[in-house]
């Protein structure tokens, strides 16, 4: 099964399709080449200074940098994407009300990486959620173009709808070569995972995932992101960081200090000054 690619004018419903049939598809240059070495300007100072994984899944030449929602306001310009966040919240919506932030992460493949191990990233919460319950959506943005010799992401399409424990074979894995500025959509059980780098250039690329509002995040955006920083953000990234209850009482907070008895059961908006949305439960 091929991963397709679609042009920058997509539409959400186009993503959709495509990700409901092979599980991953490429949006061609869907950011300009010149936004790109924006975001990397911004971000590079905080990649330069991180150490490589000290495993083999983490990539011993790799680096992952991540913060980036507090780091550059470059990266929260592409969480609240158009057609990325669109697309997340249509893709989820069957099993949330509001969808979270999962993970940010610039991952930088130096030349002499190893390719990472096959993997599906739902496994961040072990195999206790239903295997028909689909838990998140992730982007890979490409800061250089991506392609077999740098370690382009390598992709099974198809294999979110096979079962656990069956493997691929050689001829079923893909690489998702993409030009800068381009993205890659992928759901959270395809397989999937970092190509080995044989050339002598990088390979960086931004991890954008969003998840259901109700689970746990794999990057603790409370510390990551803290309340001073997130304070001064559009609500909707604000929301996506967590700063909202998930569900009726999913999220509330008591000021610790407080000695008058007023400050229970918060809506954690209010560590914002923001007043917070109304939840309606229906219990019919």
């Amino acid at each position: 099964m091929p991963l397709n690619t679609l042009p920058n004018n997509a539409s959400p419903d186009q993503v959709l399709a495509e990700l409901e049939e092979n599980g991953a598809v490429i949006v061609k240059n869907l950011l300009s080449r010149n936004d790109v070495d924006k975001l990397n300007a911004e971000v590079l100072p905080f990649v330069n200074r991180t150490p490589m994984g000290k495993d083999d899944f983490m990539g011993k030449s790799t680096k992952r940098t991540g913060a980036l929602a507090a780091r550059s306001a470059a990266c929260r310009n592409l969480i609240v994407d158009e057609l990325a966040l669109a697309t997340a919240n249509k893709f989820l919506s069957r099993y949330t009300r509001k969808i979270i932030l999962h993970l940010t992460q610039v991952i930088q493949i130096n030349p002499g990486g190893a390719a990472q191990e096959i993997h599906r990233d739902r496994y961040a919460w072990g195999k206790y959620l239903p295997k028909e319950i689909e838990p998140q959506l992730s982007t890979i943005w490409a800061l250089t173009d991506f392609n077999s010799e740098n370690g382009a992401t390598q992709c099974v399409p198809g294999s979110h709808k096979w079962s656990w424990s069956r493997k691929p074979k050689p001829e079923e894995i893909c690489q998702a070569e993409m030009t800068k500025g381009s993205v890659f959509f992928y759901t959270g059980s395809i397989l999937h995972g970092g190509g080995a780098n044989t050339s002598k250039i990088i390979r960086m690329g931004l991890n954008l995932t969003y998840c259901l509002g109700w689970l746990r995040q794999e990057e603790n955006q409370y510390l990551s992101c803290p309340p001073g920083i997130a304070k001064d953000f559009d609500h909707v990234l604000q929301d996506l960081l967590g700063y909202t209850q998930g569900e009726y009482a999913l999220g509330y907070y008591s000021d610790p200090f407080n000695e008058t008895g007023e400050q229970e059961i918060l809506p954690p908006e209010r560590i914002l000054n923001r007043s917070a949305e109304t939840i309606k439960i229906d219990i019919g």
